[in-house]
């Protein structure tokens, strides 16, 4: 299963002198298998250290923190040899050893030769970071790009790649689409969907299915253990009706995320924002922020903080939630549930680096997303799930706000590469509308 994020790594890698890596992300999104095995496999070798799964691990960084120590520490407790000129040494779920974490400094400051990495699911909610002595990414849920990579079809591959824009790749491609739908894009699914390709679809539902059920109990799980000073039943209660609010539009925009009825005796965002903070920390849910009046760059500084959208960190784990099964998916085609095309298409941003996002809105106008090319241009980008694409709503925001160019995202077959004003592209081409368009 390939990572697009692996080409970064392997460009740290190049570098003569180096920041330790850290890996930050959701659980289950692939962590250890990126930089133990994909990663890991272009080193002579690889020491790895989970802290989770070995506390007493920590005892390497008792006393001394110079890095010296440290490697000298870590071949005593694991009986390994470790060539700091050659040798990838992980750090994994860093975030239970606040030492550890601290270490990063000094192994950015006093050995920048060597391969540090470290990964972790909570650096989010880490009390102290040393901030500026590391170079951190962010692993999400697999892509579609990388959810197509994954089915190993090569045709279907070439086609996404260049954009073909086609009668056959468009079928073949919304098909997968809404495959993906289903099966989002956590690693374990999207390997025993592919992986099951020669069993009964219903095998390979139920599979899935049992998957993003253990998923989903493990992050509920997790609100307890992990959410410190902040209400764990309050986190829970927000992660539940993210699906829940999201599913109550059909054809309309996502509206923004209420806060009555979610908690008894809760009804304000100041009561909910500990809440919201710590599942983002979490990389469990997406913000989208709406604006109103007329959108201007930088789009940040027109946030009003207590509104908000609130999208789920991965499609198939929302579908999970809401109960919608594959056989749904595949005979609606997704016309009329515009959320779920619309919460991919914030992963698909995110999974870019625009994150968070911004909608607007005006009286009943609503564009799903705005967003700042190069120049500084705000953009507004449509999401219509089906092939319906008349959008009153663009055509309202062109009357007020006038912009250079549009686009709409669609379950259409796109427009002709040709047309460089009033862009069409089909929903599963989404991240070219931030790599050709925003980046």
């Amino acid at each position: 299963m390939e990572r697009i994020i692996l080409g970064k790594l392997l460009d740290w890698k190049e570098k003569k002198q180096r920041k330790p890596l850290l890996i930050d992300g959701a659980r289950q999104t692939g962590k250890t298998y990126l930089l133990q095995t994909l990663f890991g496999d272009t080193f002579d070798n690889v020491l790895r250290i989970d802290f989770l799964e070995s506390p007493q691990m920590a005892e390497a960084f008792e006393g001394s923190l110079s890095p010296e120590d440290i490697i000298a520490n870590l071949e005593l407790l694991t009986e390994c040899i470790f060539n700091p000129s050659t040798d990838l040494l992980i750090l994994d779920e860093i975030g239970e050893c606040s030492k550890a974490v601290t270490s990063l400094k000094y192994f950015a400051e006093k050995a920048p030769h060597m391969y540090i990495a470290a990964s972790g699911s909570n650096i989010g909610l880490l009390n102290s970071f040393p901030v500026g002595k590391v170079e951190q990414h962010n692993l999400r849920p697999l892509t579609f790009r990388e959810f197509l990579i994954a089915s190993k079809e090569t045709a279907l591959i070439n086609a996404f790649n260049n954009q073909t824009n086609s009668a056959p790749a468009h079928t073949k491609l919304f098909e997968k689409l809404t495959d993906y739908y289903f099966t989002g894009g956590m690693p374990e699914a999207v390997g025993t969907w592919f992986s099951m390709k020669e069993s009964s679809i219903l095998e390979r539902i139920q599979a899935v299915s049992d998957i993003h059920r253990n998923l989903i109990s493990g992050y509920q799980r997790d609100f307890g253990k992990y959410s410190g000073k902040v209400d764990a039943g309050l986190i829970e209660a927000v992660f539940n009706n993210v699906p829940s609010q999201l599913s109550s539009v059909l054809d309309e925009s996502v509206k923004r995320f209420k806060f009555k009825g979610v908690h008894e005796r809760k009804s304000r965002y100041g009561e909910f924002e500990s809440a919201i903070s710590w599942l983002e920390k979490c990389r469990l849910v997406l913000k989208n922020h709406p604006i109103d009046g007329t959108p201007k760059s930088p789009l940040a500084a027109y946030r009003k903080e207590n509104i908000v959208k609130l999208f789920l960190f991965d499609v198939g784990l929302l579908n999970h939630m809401l109960g919608i099964n594959y056989k749904e998916i595949k005979q609606q085609g997704y016309e009329y549930k515009g959320y779920i095309a619309e919460n991919f298409v914030q992963q698909e941003f995110a999974a870019q680096g625009v994150d968070p996002t911004f909608s607007w809105g005006d009286a009943r106008a609503e564009i799903e997303f705005v967003a700042t090319d190069k120049q500084g241009n705000v953009l507004p980008i449509e999401v219509k799930s089906g092939k319906r694409t008349r959008a009153k709503s663009l055509q309202s925001y062109i009357t007020k706000c006038q912009p250079v160019k549009t686009i709409k995202l669609t379950g259409t077959q796109g427009s002709s590469a040709l047309e460089t004003k009033n862009i069409v592209l089909p929903l599963y081409y989404s991240e070219y509308a931030v790599i050709q368009y925003l980046k």
